[in-house]
């Protein structure tokens, strides 16, 4: 389905829970108190927006959190999602330390792709971005050779932040060492992420380029989202850059975001969503859930404000949207 600016809307990032077992600073910090209200939809009721969703055209399905992982159940539903007409692709997006154990499952229930975060190979920075509090990095990268030996695609999401940008060679070394797309994100000015130093891409590829002088942009369509990608001799995967801050990519946004509690929200940006929780709780049939996702399709703002003071009205934090 097209929006009002002509924008083909064909993705659906799905979170299952706000619930997550680090407390990455900008997303879920140790001081969060909030939460949504109610108990993040069964899953009956996120499969059948999944469903009237992929009879609208939105054929590709992010599964996302908090950590989805954390949440029992969420296997068998990728596996059911998966199999309703007219879905494409799902993919899921983890930090990882709870992927090991169901990686054969989630390859059983045809699981596409892994996006795996991971903000920096340094056990003790790890700690500190994160509150982990064990050593989890040699763990990650061996799920992550696990996951490409698997024939999954899979992505290494990096945070770009002060304290490990002078560490994004090395992060994206894992693009030299196992064939993964390494990419970098610029700190969005959502939740406790609004208030914390950010870092450009530029200065993340000035950087990368000193490694790999012949590192250059690429054309290729490697994902559902927003990241350009760049590519060198040297490398078995690509680099990839969501600059969503510096270079609005607004023109070519394709997405809309269900959150674990029922909201469909069209913007990142903008405190604005469409309670689905509300219509299921008042029996709302699947016209008039096909309804709701056409209006939220179609209320879509042309572009997001991050570049402006006061602009953002997003007040959630990001565990909470789902990314």
């Amino acid at each position: 389905m097209l929006d009002r600016y002509g924008r083909a809307i064909d993705y659906l990032r799905v979170s299952v829970t706000e619930r997550c077992n680090l407390h990455c600073r900008y997303c879920r910090p140790q001081r969060q108190a909030t939460s949504s209200p109610g108990a993040p939809l069964p899953f009956t009721d996120l499969l059948r927006i999944c469903r009237v969703a992929a009879g609208l055209g939105i054929t590709r399905f992010k599964v996302t959190g908090g950590e989805p992982l954390a949440r029992a159940g969420c296997v068998d539903f990728i596996a059911r999602l998966k199999k309703l007409p007219g879905v494409e692709q799902v993919t899921l997006t983890t930090n990882g330390l709870l992927l090991d154990n169901v990686l054969a499952d989630l390859c059983d229930a045809g699981l596409d792709g892994v996006n795996l975060s991971l903000d920096t190979l340094d056990d003790t920075r790890y700690r500190a971005l994160t509150g982990y509090g064990g050593a989890a990095v040699e763990k990650l990268q061996s799920v992550l050779r696990r996951c490409a030996a698997a024939g999954l695609r899979v992505k290494v999401n990096t945070v770009l932040l002060p304290e490990n940008l002078a560490e994004t060679p090395q992060i994206a070394a894992l693009a030299a060492q196992m064939p993964v797309d390494v990419r970098f994100i610029e700190l969005m000015p959502i939740g406790a992420g609004a208030g914390m130093q950010r870092v450009l891409g530029a200065d993340a590829m000035a950087l990368l380029q000193r490694v790999w002088p012949d590192l250059h942009p690429t054309a290729e369509k490697r994902g559902n989202g927003p990241a350009h990608y760049y590519a060198s001799r040297a490398l078995l995967g690509r680099i990839g850059l969501i600059d969503a801050v510096s270079h609005a990519f607004c023109a070519e946004c394709n997405r809309l975001r269900l959150t674990s509690a029922g909201l469909l929200k069209p913007c990142l940006c903008y405190d604005t969503a469409v309670d689905l929780r509300a219509l299921l709780l008042r029996g709302a049939g699947d016209e008039a859930l096909a309804s709701a996702l056409r209006g939220a399709i179609l209320s879509k703002p042309r572009a997001h404000c991050f570049a402006e003071q006061g602009g953002v009205t997003e007040h959630r934090w990001m565990s909470q949207i789902g990314g």
